[in-house]
């Protein structure tokens, strides 16, 4: 008997759910594929998770850091804007996720500051931990919001815009 020569997907189940789940819940990742939700929307670019609605989130592409250049310098076109979401959303969240593709990539301190200004929790790790963990904490009832870049780079917000 010939068995499916695909890899098998990451999925995230809780085996302690009950009848009514978040209202955004993250079902499975993947490079090719992008992050796939409960209830079939398939995610292809960077996005955040707030407050039970999902945003896709235009960011400037983390470059590729090498040996000769700095971290720091992965981050060079970001800014405070990309965060202002945050600011104007209520209720704020507890915390926020942000999942830095299939890498942790610590983002320059003025992000961790802005966030610690609007009383906003930060963790940074790979988008796949960030998934689950959100997953998690949004099932236990917390106010938890995702900022998630796509594992592939090359999956950017502005490749999926109408021409």
């Amino acid at each position: 008997r010939q068995f499916h020569s695909s890899p098998p997907r990451s999925s995230f189940t809780n085996i302690l759910a009950d009848e009514t789940a978040p209202a955004i819940q993250v079902q499975s990742i993947s490079p090719e594929r992008g992050i796939e939700l409960g209830d079939g929307l398939l995610i292809r670019s960077a996005c955040i998770f707030l407050n039970g609605t999902v945003l896709l989130w235009d960011v400037p592409p983390l470059t590729a850091a090498t040996s000769a250049t700095k971290v720091s310098s992965v981050w060079e076109a970001w800014t405070r804007e990309h965060f202002y979401v945050f600011e104007t959303v209520l209720p704020r969240p507890e915390m926020l996720i942000f999942g830095t593709g299939a890498r942790v990539l610590l983002p320059p301190p003025f992000v961790r500051q802005y966030l610690n200004e609007l009383g906003i929790q930060f963790e940074v790790m790979k988008t796949r931990d960030a998934c689950s963990t959100y997953n998690m904490l949004s099932e236990e009832g917390r106010l938890v919001a995702a900022a998630l870049l796509p594992l592939d780079p090359s999956m950017q917000w502005s490749e999926l815009k109408a021409t």
